[in-house]
């Protein structure tokens, strides 16, 4: 039975997923954003700037409208499964701001909305890229830059996309500082998605300078299950060759590993990194449709 649980989420989990993750974009969009006319980004900032300017029309309605060409280059570039989240995902987005702005909000500070504004639609936008699909709009052309540049967080590809549009919104309401505010809201909502779709991936890299080398590699292995291997080295005052133990372990084993070294050498050189992602046993597999 579990298995069967195991099997039906992995394939079919993403809906669920995809819904929460744009209801809770819509939710931050619609109580803190559109009140103080402080754009996201996207298409859906899109839609608020032209709202505004005609005075006519719902957001919701008018993303709806832009996003059905940017669906068809989405659904032909990237795939079915991506077609299909992307438009659940859009219209739960889309239908849930006209829904949600008809909840009274008291009068807020801009920076302050801004802030909460930008990090709860970064939250529910990283839930919809985790999924693999998207909320439509600029979304689709973020993720179809995301696989030609692969090196590039999504979050920082989302914010250069998203500039032009803070620019239009300061244009469009001929007021600086609805731009400045949409700059605001937009690095925020940007390190959020990264902050929320790498949050798994983040891992430790860590070299080891002890002359207890084979020790310390054999315990990382038995009581960290994780593997080891040996470079050569050489010190640059006494030009004695020795051998640097690099390993990569879970962001959690980083205290179990310097007590592990510790113990078995006192005198041992530790150098601790970030590792962005870590790839292969133990860790993340590849996918081409990995973030």
């Amino acid at each position: 039975m579990k298995q069967i649980i195991r099997s039906f989420w992995s394939r079919f989990g993403w809906v669920p997923a995809t819904i929460v993750g744009s209801a809770v974009f819509a939710l931050g969009f619609s109580l803190f954003l559109q009140p103080n006319e402080i754009s996201p980004g996207g298409i859906s900032g899109l839609a608020l700037v032209v709202v505004g300017v005609l005075g006519i029309g719902s957001v919701g309605t008018l993303s709806i409208l832009i996003n059905l060409p940017l669906f068809i280059l989405g659904g032909v570039k990237i795939g079915r499964r991506f077609f299909c989240g992307s438009l659940l995902g859009m219209l739960t987005s889309s239908v849930l701001i006209d829904v949600f702005s008809m909840i009274p909000m008291p009068t807020m500070e801009p920076l302050i909305s801004a802030l909460y504004g930008g990090v709860i639609c970064g939250m529910g936008l990283g839930v919809v890229f985790i999924c693999g699909t998207s909320t439509g709009g600029s979304d689709i052309v973020v993720r179809l830059l995301k696989l030609k540049y692969r090196d590039v967080p999504i979050g920082q590809i989302s914010m250069c996309f998203d500039a032009v549009v803070a620019v239009l919104t300061g244009l469009a309401f001929q007021d600086v500082t609805k731009a400045l505010y949409t700059g605001v809201a937009v690095f925020i909502s940007g390190k959020v998605v990264d902050a929320v779709v790498y949050r798994f991936d983040y891992s430790k890299v860590v070299l080891i300078i002890s002359r207890e080398y084979e020790a310390v590699a054999e315990a990382i292995g038995k009581k960290l299950d994780r593997g080891a291997t040996f470079l050569n080295g050489e010190g640059s005052y006494s030009h004695v060759p020795t051998k640097v133990v690099l390993t990569a372990v879970k962001k959690q084993q980083i205290t179990d590993l310097k007590e592990l070294v510790m113990a078995i050498d006192p005198c041992a050189f530790v150098i601790v990194q970030e590792a962005h992602q870590v790839l292969g046993d133990g860790f993340s597999r590849y996918s081409k449709q990995s973030l």
